[in-house]
């Protein structure tokens, strides 16, 4: 039985609460579990951690910590942008969350010539508890390995066709995930 393990590929169902109060953050039950490339930073590192070792079927309780999280809010990730940055029809309103080129950003200060914009993520500095099932784990594909995601139901899903020299999916131009 394949465990969750580095280059394994986990699905879990979950649900995030904040411990103080037990209000619900966020949940996968009502939807599609939860699929991810594990030890490739694409899921706090935490979550990886206390599941390491789980097989199919198990379930797992945790609480983490800010730095096992999102962080701690950093103040190098609030920025003063020019006001001529955003299109100037947009109404830009106090605690807006945007997406940019750099990921999710809110808007915590207005003037006529700038804003400041929060990049820190929602969720830094505050303490998670997770309530997990193990629906699957596998081990990953040689190409998802490669490309550091997984491909299929829950991953990446492309157009693709199958490579007649390999057998495995790429784009029309050969390029799987265009690289």
């Amino acid at each position: 039985m394949v465990k969750v393990a580095k280059d394994t590929v986990a699905r879990v169902h979950y649900t995030g609460t904040f411990p103080d109060n037990g209000q619900e953050f966020d949940t996968s039950r009502n939807g599609e579990p939860l699929t991810f490339l594990v030890g490739h930073k694409g899921m706090i590192p935490g979550f990886e951690r206390e599941l390491m070792g789980a097989s199919t079927g198990d379930s797992r309780s945790f609480t983490l910590e800010p730095e096992d999280a999102y962080g701690h809010p950093s103040d190098a990730l609030i920025q003063e942008v020019p006001r001529q940055m955003f299109p100037e029809d947009m109404p830009i309103d106090l605690g807006m969350m945007l997406m940019s080129d750099a990921g999710p950003l809110r808007i915590v200060a207005i003037t006529d010539e700038t804003v400041r914009c929060d990049f820190n993520n929602p969720m830094a500095g505050k303490t998670l508890h997770f309530e997990v099932e193990v629906v699957e784990v596998r081990a990953a594909t040689a190409n998802e390995l490669a490309h550091g995601h997984v491909h299929g139901p829950g991953g990446v899903e492309h157009e693709t066709q199958k490579s007649s020299d390999d057998n495995t999916d790429c784009l029309p131009d050969k390029s799987c995930c265009g690289g």
